[in-house]
């Protein structure tokens, strides 16, 4: 389900996908500016330097991630619980591919020493499947970080691909089989 975006939002979305392929260092605003269609200046008057941009894109990220905890912390954790975590969080992934792109680099430094603070999100994804990546079960957060590479794969390959609808089911059953039983965490679902 495709969601209309503001202009902001789809700058920033696209923004992130640039972030995420090439660093930042290595992205240029006029790469930034020629991905969203404006010109360098026309890109400046919406945010005012290339700094403000990736600190939109990651904030925008950041809210967006905790909303999507909001609704699934109500729950206990469990199997309904990362179900419907599981499908919020590839709505998102569908929704902003880019965004997602740019959240993976976080998946991808785990434990390495981080500058400019958690990833996008990175945190309240984790929280969303009751995990604390630096302490407890191994096994358990070992089948958080595959589901959500998993699902970061799968969800640009399907926008890649522009069938996101038919993927959308195949994204969940794989992420799910991923996560296996919470209450039998060696036990993988078919």
């Amino acid at each position: 389900m495709t969601r209309a975006f503001r202009q902001d939002e789809w700058i920033l979305d696209r923004a992130a996908a640039l972030f995420a392929q090439h660093g930042f260092a290595h992205t240029s605003v006029q790469s930034l500016a020629d991905a969203v269609g404006l010109s360098k200046a026309g890109l400046l008057h919406h945010f005012p330097s290339k700094e403000t941009l990736h600190e939109a894109a990651t904030a925008m990220g950041r809210e967006h991630t905790r909303r999507l905890l909001d609704q699934v912390t109500p729950l206990p954790p469990g199997r309904d619980r990362d179900r419907l975590a599981v499908e919020l969080l590839t709505d998102f992934a569908l929704d902003r591919p880019g965004l997602v792109a740019l959240a993976s680099r976080s998946i991808t430094s785990l434990g390495v020493a981080k500058t400019g603070g958690p990833g996008i999100g990175e945190a309240f994804v984790f929280e969303m499947f009751d995990v604390a990546p630096d302490q407890g079960d191994s096994a358990r957060l070992a089948r958080v970080i595959g589901m959500l590479g998993a699902l970061v794969v799968l969800s640009l390959v399907a926008t890649h691909q522009g069938d996101r609808t038919t993927w959308r089911r195949h994204i969940v059953a794989t992420c799910l089989d991923a996560l296996g039983s919470p209450e039998h965490p060696d036990q993988v679902e078919a």
